[in-house]
């Protein structure tokens, strides 16, 4: 089997946490027995880029039950948990081509060692597979039946390709799911960020001026969790909707420029490029704690920052001192990569249980459906949707009402009125 990991002799560590994450994954664990028996992906080879973690472990175990040869590489070059990549290679002949703290030139050749498997089905987590299929690999692209995408910057790029007419094949949006965006994005990524920027610096959030760049589901999250911890969170926007969502929310809302004079830990969790940039460095308080927890290393202007920066060490592990010539001091996190998977373990396994059901069902639908797809970007379908919802419900041992037949007449009706 040909694989690219760190060292094969993790294997049993990360064997251990697999099975660990597993216990808090009923869903997947529900869909993994159905594959297992119904074989839904037989014959089929899907080539998936995406965080390999333990959850993701458990995912690729399930496509592979479901019958498919699956092949794995990194979507982030400092999100790879050596240990799982060493328990798919040993432990499921899973081949996985991932190194945490891989080059970027190690990242690309691991993308295209995926695709030189041909595959069938792409499941990406940014996009990335996506598009190298649709620039070096095209020659690819007639074998593929569709693709899923993990996130939204994933999705906003794909939706741009739909809309300039270059999709080459059907993508299921997986983070337009509710049981995704609304749970993962917002409980999952709010959890973990703090747990990255804790585990990075040890420093305390309470009482804190925590400063929260973008407040969709993501930031939603971030800014609700370090309220929990007792900081004070100012949020900054560039949409007035969700900059009036924030405020009614009953945070402060600033610009960057207003919110940098102030802020002792900065997050970028918005999907767009340089939103903290080099005159928002210049005016930050001595020690001010910069992260990013959106999916590319684009948020923060790291480039920006190193210009101005008399000096830079790495002072902590995933945290490297920049001073400034003023004398103040930043301090960005996992070089502005994805602080949550990058310096701690990414999300809770029962949240990406949900997430990582609808990337299962939504393999199962493009084999079934994606003749008849369109080149587009479709949303997930509600069916799959309120499924994985139930069997969580379910899972958790909570019941809830179902509508009575008067009760869908109703509804159903335009007659019934006062």
């Amino acid at each position: 089997m040909n694989y690219d990991i760190k060292d094969t002799n993790l294997a049993d560590l990360g064997l251990n946490r697999i099975e660990w994450a597993f216990q808090s994954m009923d869903v997947l664990k529900s869909i993994q027995n159905e594959f297992e028996k119904d074989k839904p992906l037989k014959g089929k080879i899907i080539g998936a880029c995406l965080h390999v973690t333990t959850e993701t472990a458990n995912l690729m175990v399930t496509l592979k039950k479901g019958g498919a040869d699956v092949y794995l590489c990194a979507s982030n070059p400092l999100s790879t948990q050596d240990d799982v990549a060493a328990a798919l290679v040993k432990h499921y002949d899973i081949p996985v081509f991932a190194i945490k703290g891989e080059d970027r030139d190690t990242y690309y050749k691991h993308l295209n060692a995926v695709l030189d498997r041909n595959p069938n089905i792409t499941m990406d987590d940014g996009a990335d597979l996506v598009s190298l299929l649709h620039s070096k690999r095209k020659e690819l692209a007639e074998n593929i039946i569709g693709s899923t995408e993990e996130t939204t910057t994933g999705v906003i790029r794909l939706k741009s390709m739909e809309k300039n007419n270059v999709l080459a094949f059907p993508v299921i949006a997986v983070n337009d799911a509710y049981t995704k965006h609304m749970f993962d994005n917002r409980y999952g990524t709010g959890q973990s960020t703090i747990d990255g920027i804790i585990r990075a610096t040890n420093r305390l959030i309470a009482g804190s001026v925590f400063v929260v760049c973008g407040y969709g589901w993501c930031g939603k999250g971030l800014a609700s969790r370090a309220k929990g911890m007792g900081a004070n969170v100012v949020v900054t926007e560039v949409d007035p909707l969700r900059a009036l969502e924030a405020v009614m929310d009953g945070f402060r809302v600033m610009p960057i420029e207003e919110a940098a004079k102030i802020g002792d830990f900065f997050c970028t969790v918005t999907g767009d490029m340089h939103v903290i940039r080099k005159e928002h460095f210049e005016l930050m308080k001595d020690g001010a704690i910069v992260a990013n927890s959106g999916h590319f290393d684009i948020e923060i202007d790291v480039k920006g920052l190193k210009e101005i920066a008399v000096s830079e060490r790495d002072i902590r592990p995933f945290v490297r001192e920049y001073k400034l010539k003023e004398g103040n001091r930043v301090y960005l996190l996992a070089e502005g990569r994805l602080v949550n998977l990058s310096a701690a373990e990414g999300h809770p396994s029962a949240v990406m249980d949900m997430s990582f059901a609808n990337q299962a069902l939504s393999a199962k639908y493009l084999v079934e459906n994606g003749g008849i797809l369109e080149k587009k970007v479709y949303k997930i379908p509600d069916e799959i949707d309120y499924r994985i919802a139930a069997l969580k419900l379910k899972t958790m041992g909570i019941i809830h009402d179902e509508l009575t037949e008067e009760q869908k007449k109703y509804l159903e009706s335009w007659t019934i009125g006062t």
